[in-house]
């Protein structure tokens, strides 16, 4: 049992990532309360994702995140793909509203509406689905370089920094693949366009958890610098991380072509 406490403290603690997890769930528990009933699945599926997030970066595994690069690789698949990918599946936008005052929810109609209208082109310019498809896989070659993954797991506020920017971008991706009409804030991509763009980000994730697989030299000797969590071989290490980037990434754009076109197939079944 004291194990199991010790685990679940976190290694770094983050206030930011603290408040937004309890952020994130106390308002959707909100409104659940205030009558919202997305269903039992979208629920269960926004928790998780939330509890994902939060087990990566708020307990004892950030210690293997930062000492191992497969977990290291493991805890960036969660916020940059499964994590985002629950989230918004769930498309939790109505029971988050639901639990905001009327006042709150009233703002971007109020004196606040020029700073809401610039943040909505921003969003717009965003989810764009050349933009989004790049910024997707651009951020994850970015930490990838090794030089500059170096330079981010020796500075803390750089490591943050670097989790945080994995986060907000999958979620922006995987909001603007699973978005549906009632809550579209961009124009809405069809069905095909949605299944183009996720087979598009594919190669390019595929590529580098290959290079990185089979690289024959040690590509991040930051982890040798810092020292690793167990004693294994570093090609080892790399290979496990390489996979985990390549294999389990590939499969997220797969699984979520199917969730799209069962969507599709579910909405022309309830036209019938």
């Amino acid at each position: 049992m004291n194990t199991l406490v010790t685990w679940l403290q976190p290694w770094e603690p983050s206030l930011p990532v603290f408040l937004a997890c309890a952020l994130a769930v106390g308002l959707y528990a909100i409104g659940l309360i205030r009558g919202a009933s997305p269903g039992f699945w979208p629920a269960l599926s926004y928790f998780a994702g939330v509890a994902l997030i939060y087990a990566v970066t708020q307990t004892h595994y950030d210690y293997y995140s930062q000492y191992l690069f497969s977990a290291h690789r493991l805890q960036h698949l969660v916020l940059h793909h499964l994590g985002p990918f629950l989230i918004a599946l769930a498309m939790p936008a109505g029971v988050l509203a639901t639990a905001l005052p009327a006042r709150v929810r009233a703002w971007p109609r109020g004196p606040a509406a020029p700073l809401f209208g610039a943040l909505r082109r921003v969003y717009r310019v965003l989810q764009q689905p050349f933009i989004a498809g790049v910024l997707f896989v651009g951020v994850i070659y970015f930490w990838l370089t090794p030089e500059i993954h170096f330079d981010a797991m020796l500075s803390i506020d750089l490591y943050w920094f670097m989790n945080w920017t994995m986060l907000l971008d999958g979620l922006l991706f995987w909001w603007l693949i699973f978005e549906r009409s009632d809550q579209a804030v961009t124009p809405r991509l069809s069905p095909g366009r949605r299944i183009l763009l996720l087979a598009l980000i594919m190669p390019p994730q595929i590529a580098l958890g290959a290079y990185i697989t089979f690289s024959g030299q040690n590509l991040f000797e930051i982890y040798d610098v810092c020292g690793r969590a167990f004693p294994i071989d570093p090609l080892l290490d790399q290979q496990i991380g390489g996979l985990i980037t390549w294999i389990p990434a590939a499969m997220m754009s797969v699984m979520a072509a199917i969730i799209v076109l069962a969507f599709r197939l579910h909405g022309r079944e309830s036209d019938a």
